[in-house]
């Protein structure tokens, strides 16, 4: 693969970019977990839950918004184009953020809720500025996972998405144990400084890239929502395919439902106050994660697709069910790890399936259609996890949301029979697959 002289800029551009909305994620959950010094302990459990929802939330109609249009851009433009102009707005995002925490407001503004509760005014002003990195992250992922095929052959497209997303992962491990360690010892701008760097050194690869990732299309352009609604008719087409988008429709739900508390997992559960817990946590987390796409790769999983991902759904679930059954971060650490796997190894298998049976011209907008499906519940699962802690507490959520997800794949082994016959044949061209799949 890095034979091809834009392999190597190619990689170092996704890798960068995918990692660093994590990075500016832990500085902001960190933060949010402790926004309110002074509220009595009951009441600041219920007021972080829901601060830390709002956070979530308050990206929702963005980023649905940017998925959906955001394939039908890609199949329309030059992608490093457009790639190179969403990663300077993840810029102006960040510097957003940073000038918010650095001059840190303290008005208090009441929001309905519990008794009493209020979002400090910096945590209100960092809403927007989230909001526009995970608009551009999601502008930016179709054009990317589009390009791919372009700087790789079809054989090599697993091997492929293993290393870029792996690198991906492991840069995420490193930049979160780094801004944990930068949040104990300064303000919290300085951590920022790392997803800047990021995306500093996502410019820099995107500008060395030398291959050719415009798009040949067949037909006059129309508009971008009709070239939208294409990738959602593709979708509904392909049973397998539309199957896959439920699997990560509820999967997603189900997690938002207690990875959006992390931050309260440990202060609250765990009662861990310190930042380099939290990334500690977050960085064996994406470690997890670096590993399951990196031994995905070597297994030959092409052929049954669609059988791995529901298998790896159920352990994903047994593994998310445990984090509410251990009081002890030594336990919890290794836990996080093998949790890890599973979006990593699904990750890579569901890429390069699309990758390998879409035709190029279309293959954009199914990746949005695909995103817009499987993420457009989280915002509510992550809404409903605040809900949930209130209600049920901490373990509660963790218990749930995991037995939830670990019974919806043991359900998919007799219901989703499409998904479980999905395959492919490695050298096979998209235009050679039938149009349907039932």
């Amino acid at each position: 693969m890095f034979r091809h002289p834009s392999f190597a800029s190619f990689l170092a551009a996704g890798a960068l970019q995918l990692a660093a909305p994590s990075a500016v994620l832990v500085v902001l959950a960190f933060r949010v977990a402790f926004a309110y010094p002074g509220v009595p302990l009951p009441e600041r459990t219920s007021y972080v839950a829901l601060a830390l929802a709002f956070l979530g939330l308050s990206s929702a109609v963005p980023t649905l918004a940017s998925a959906f249009f955001s394939g039908a851009v890609a199949d329309r433009h030059d992608r490093g184009r457009l790639m190179r102009v969403v990663n300077l707005l993840s810029i102006v995002a960040v510097a957003g953020l940073a000038a918010d925490l650095l001059f840190a407001p303290s008005a208090h503004v009441p929001v309905p809720g519990p008794t009493g509760f209020y979002l400090p005014m910096w945590v209100l002003l960092v809403y927007p500025s989230w909001a526009l990195v995970t608009a551009t992250s999601a502008f930016f992922r179709p054009a990317f996972n589009t390009s791919v095929p372009r700087v790789v052959d079809t054989t090599d497209l697993g091997t492929a998405n293993g290393a870029i997303y792996a690198v991906a992962a492991v840069t995420s491990l490193a930049a979160s144990v780094l801004v944990g360690v930068l949040l104990d010892l300064g303000p919290t701008v300085y951590a920022l400084g790392v997803a800047f760097a990021l995306y500093f050194g996502t410019q820099v690869a995107l500008l060395r890239i030398d291959a050719d990732l415009s798009v040949a299309r067949r037909a006059h352009p129309r508009s971008v929502l009709s070239e939208a609604l294409e990738g959602f008719s593709f979708l509904g087409r392909r049973r397998a395919l539309l199957e896959l988008t439920i699997v990560g429709l509820v999967v997603n739900f189900l997690s938002a439902l207690a990875l959006v508390e992390v931050a309260l997992y440990l202060s609250s559960w765990l009662g861990l106050s310190n930042g380099i817990w939290y990334g500690l946590l977050v960085a064996v987390l994406t470690a997890g994660t670096a590993t399951g796409f990196i031994a995905i790769s070597h297994v030959k999983f092409e052929g049954r697709a669609g059988s791995a991902i529901i298998l790896l759904t159920i352990a994903m679930g047994v593994s998310l069910l445990a984090f509410g059954l251990v009081r002890s971060i030594w336990l919890a650490l290794p836990i996080a790890f093998v949790y890890g796997l599973m979006p990593g190894m699904i990750t890579t298998v569901f890429l390069s399936t699309i990758q390998s049976t879409v035709p190029d011209q279309m293959m954009g907008r199914v990746f949005s259609a695909d995103e817009v499906g499987s993420y457009a519940l989280v915002p509510v699962g992550q809404l409903a996890g605040g809900i949930l802690v209130v209600a049920v507490g901490v373990q509660g959520a963790y218990l749930s949301a995991g037995s939830a997800i670990a019974l919806f794949g043991l359900v998919m082994i007799p219901a989703f029979a499409s998904l479980r016959r999905l395959g492919y044949r490695p050298r096979d061209a998209p235009e050679k697959l039938p149009p349907t799949d039932g």
